[in-house]
Order: structure tokens, then C-alpha cells, then sequence
């Protein structure tokens, strides 16, 4: 999702985009509001967005009984210990959007990539130009979920759009790696070429000692100049990368770096350092995410054209773009396998594309769960990773709650049983799939998920 310093590339796209799709058929679509779904997945509860967070809802951590929810506004604390009861615990105004957030112990970490005038919850946007403005991430301590408390600031370059727990072996230390982009002449703390992320280092018994200890160059190239053009033929250059996930007990992690995918060597997290690329010249515009398989020999990068407000969904778009694209990955190289779109046309005032989803922990099969913003929430076999395969379904039709292009989705994880899925404008929706070929993971229980830090999962038991 574009921030506001972005808003100018993403008005100018869907000015290119006005009245290039034919419409979908209205007899494909449902009305809005209407929900749709295939015959195995089940609508648990939706929890409407709790009123003092007035924005859109963002990503989501889980940790014991508790869900976590991001907000352009702040956050929200729900208790899922009964799924079918999901309550509100608290709400945190604190806006700087995304509010993308992560948890561990009694912290939770959430990225701000909006200028604001200071780092207090109080602050007010205020241009990145001006050398005093601030963003990057705040530390908050939900010890007590009723009442969280925020502890600690730490500003990074170009802010914070989205960051990755990284947790040293010993589990004294937790790193964050924050990811950012879209650098600018005007902006004194975002230059170009801006070809970094920020690492953070967090004392896990001493966070308000938070500090940035390295800016690692990705890049020492320069990275994929890009492809000049108008949505939705333009392809991003590198500028940093937009997200990160690592597998910390692998050693490994795989970058979304808006013109190309990369993975990296964490061996040492304090010095990660790139091992392979690879770049998508036809049909990927920016690369925004990645996931492994539960045993790291497939990366799955998904493919956010017209940055998640835009109608791609569509014939016009085809099956290629904004979609997800599955590489296998051999002797420490990116093979190419396949992609995967959802086949069911949007209606034009529906942002539909590629988002976060996380793995459902199944023996012997690799599944995910993923958000299509307006396009709703699919669950995919990719254990052939070059043929993908939509095992599952949920949507509603168009969002008329809010303008066009800018509701659905944003997030669709599975946690212990469950799918939780955070929806922009209508809350926290829980979703159950029953199927034969899911099942198995029913067994797998789990006592945290923070999806951009990936752990393996056990065949039986906790987690």
C-alpha cells in the first residue's frame, strides 16, 4: 500500500488505468456487501473495526490468545481464545501509517512511513522535507493487553514501511530489519540511491535501548533501473526493498525489493548479504512480498501492480500480473515455475492484486492462505509450484462503505485452526476452512506468528 508521499505515483496510475478494463459481468459479481465463497470455508465472526481507529486496518501478529491488528491510526489488541468470540481487548490511537506490526515477548514493533511533525502519538503529518520530521518504528510494551504502553521511537531512513523480527539464537537480542523505499533529492533522511535497509537492534530485557546498528547496501549496483512507462506497463526500479521475510533457524531470509526478488544470508543478522536474484521483465511492476515453503526450497513473490488501488483483477490485466509467482529454489539459485491469479473477475471499482498470506502447516504439502484486497481470500496449493491451485475462496462483493479502489483485504493469515482476516474498512473477519486437505493442521498449535519471521512447523503438537 502506497503512503502519501507515494499518493502522487498512484493518482497518476489510475488516471492512465480510468477506462482501460472492459466490466466485469455483473452476473459474475456479487452485490455489494454480498458475501461469496466456496463450500469449504466458513464465516466465523466479523468484529467491526473499533471506533477510535478511524483509518484502515493494515497487517496482523499473533502471540498466545491474541491478535494484533495494525491501523493507519494505531493498533488493536483482540482475544481470540474462543475464535467464535473474538473481542476487543483495547485500541491504541498513535496514527503513521502503515502501522505494519510485530510482536515479541511483551513488545510490540510498529512501522510508520508517514512524515509526521514528531514521534509522539500526539503528532501531525508534516513533510519529509523538513529535516525535523519524523517516521520509522515505535516500541510499544503490551505486558498488561488492556492498557499497552509506547516506550521507545527509533527513527530510520525513509521511515518504516514494513519490517521483519530477525531473533538472535540466544533469544537475548531481537533484530529488525525495516524495509523502505522511494527516496527523494528534497528529503534530508531519505537520499538516493537509497539501497539499504535499516537493522535495529533491540535488547530484549532493555528495548528503550533500541537502536539502529547498521544500513546494509543491497545494492552495490544500483539494482534494477526499472522500466519507464504508464500503469500498467511501468516496472518499478529498485530503491530499497518494500518487505522482508526471514527464516531466522535457516539462516535465511527472501527480499520484495520493488524491482526485483532477492535472498540473503543471515547467518550473522547484523550483516546479511545477498546470495541470488532474479527479475521478471514481463510481468512483475513491483515486487512487494515474499514467503517460503515450510522446508525453504520454494519462495513464493507476489506482485503488487498499481500498488493495491487498482482494478487488476480483471481480462484486461490477465492472469500474469498482480499476481503471485512460485520459484524453486536449487543449488542456492531462483528457478521460475509458475504464477497464480485469482480467476474470478472484480468489478472495476474493486482494488484487487497480490497480498499478505501466510503457509498453512500441512505434512507433506505446501498451502497458503493470501489477501486479494477487494478480491477477498484464497487458500492455494502450490506443492507443484508450477501449477498453483485455488483449493478455497471468500469475498464480498463491493465495498460500498468507502470510495472505490480502497477496501478488502489487507492481510489473511492461518493461526491455530483459524483464518483471521483484516479486512481495510469492516473489521477483523475469522474464517475456518474444513477440508481433507487441511485438516492436518488442525494439530499444529502454535504460540506466536509473525508471518515476515517464518518458523518451520512440527508435524504434531505446539509450536
Amino acid at each position: 500500500m502506497f503512503t502519501p508521499r507515494r499518493a502522487a505515483v498512484l493518482i497518476a496510475s489510475l488516471v492512465a488505468f480510468a477506462g482501460f478494463a472492459p466490466a466485469a459481468q455483473a452476473s459474475d459479481i456479487p452485490a455489494p456487501g454480498e458475501i461469496a465463497k466456496s463450500a469449504n470455508i466458513s464465516h466465523v465472526a466479523n468484529i467491526p473495526k473499533p471506533a477510535p481507529l478511524a483509518d484502515i486496518n493494515t497487517d496482523i501478529a499473533f502471540q498466545g490468545d491474541y491478535a494484533y491488528v495494525g491501523n493507519y491510526s494505531g493498533f488493536s489488541i483482540y482475544d481470540i481464545k474462543n475464535p467464535k468470540k473474538t473481542k476487543v481487548v483495547s485500541s491504541v490511537v498513535c496514527p503513521g501509517g502503515q502501522m505494519d506490526v510485530s510482536v515479541y515477548g511483551n513488545l510490540l514493533f510498529g512501522s510508520v512511513d508517514s512524515s509526521r511533525s514528531d514521534d509522539s502519538c500526539n503528532s501531525t503529518s508534516q513533510s519529509a522535507a523538513v529535516k525535523e520530521s519524523w517516521e520509522g518504528v515505535r516500541i510499544f510494551d503490551i505486558s498488561d493487553k488492556a492498557n499497552p504502553r509506547y516506550i521507545k521511537s527509533v527513527e530510520t531512513n525513509c521511515g518504516s514501511h514494513t519490517h521483519t523480527l530477525v531473533p538472535d539464537r540466544k533469544g537475548k537480542d531481537v533484530y529488525l530489519y525495516v524495509s523502505s523505499y522511494s527516496p527523494s533529492a528534497s528529503f534530508p533522511d531519505c537520499q538516493p540511491p537509497h539501497d539499504l535497509i535499516s537493522i535495529i537492534k533491540v535488547p530484549v530485557n532493555d528495548p528503550t535501548a533500541a537502536s539502529v546498528v547498521g544500513t546494509p547496501n543491497l545494492f552495490p549496483d544500483g539494482g534494477f533501473p526499472g522500466v519507464p512507462g504508464s500503469y500498467p506497463n511501468g516496472k518499478s526500479a529498485t530503491t530499497g526493498c518494500h518487505d522482508i521475510t526471514a527464516y531466522p533457524e535457516k539462516g535465511i531470509a527472501a527480499g520484495a525489493c520493488m524491482g526485483e526478488g532477492i535472498l540473503m544470508d543471515i547467518s550473522d543478522p547484523e550483516q546479511p548479504r545477498v546470495t541470488a536474484t532474479v527479475r521478471d521483465e514481463t510481468n512483475f511492476a513491483f515486487w512487494h512480498s515474499a514467503t517460503f515453503n515450510n522446508d525453504a526450497t520454494k519462495v513464493i513473490f507476489t506482485d503488487e501492480l498499481g500498488g493495491g488501488g487498482a482494478a487488476t483483477c480483471n481480462e484486461a490485466i490477465g492472469p500474469n500480473r498482480g499476481a503471485n509467482a512460485y520459484y524453486d529454489i536449487v543449488g542456492g539459485k531462483m528457478v521460475f515455475k509458475g504464477y497464480f491469479k485469482i480467476d474470478r473477475y472484480q468489478d472495476d471499482s474493486e482494488n484487487c492484486v497480490a497480498h499478505n498470506g501466510s503457509l498453512i502447516p500441512v505434512k507433506g504439502r505446501d498451502i497458503m492462505v493470501q489477501a486479494w484486497y477487494q478480491g477477498g481470500i484464497s487458500v492455494v496449493d502450490f506443492t507443484d509450484s508450477a501449477h498453483p491451485k485455488e483449493i478455497g475462496f471468500f469475498e464480498r462483493g463491493p465495498d460500498s462503505t468507502a470510495p472505490p479502489l480502497s477496501g478488502g483485504f489487507w492481510s489473511a493469515y492461518y493461526y491455530n485452526g483459524y483464518i483471521y482476516g483484516s479486512d481495510f474498512n469492516l473489521g477483523l473477519d475469522v474464517l475456518k476452512i474444513t477440508d481433507p486437505r487441511t485438516n492436518q493442521a488442525k494439530s499444529v498449535k502454535m504460540d506466536i506468528l509473525n508471518t515476515q519471521s517464518q518458523t518451520s512447523y512440527p508435524e504434531h503438537g505446539r509450536h
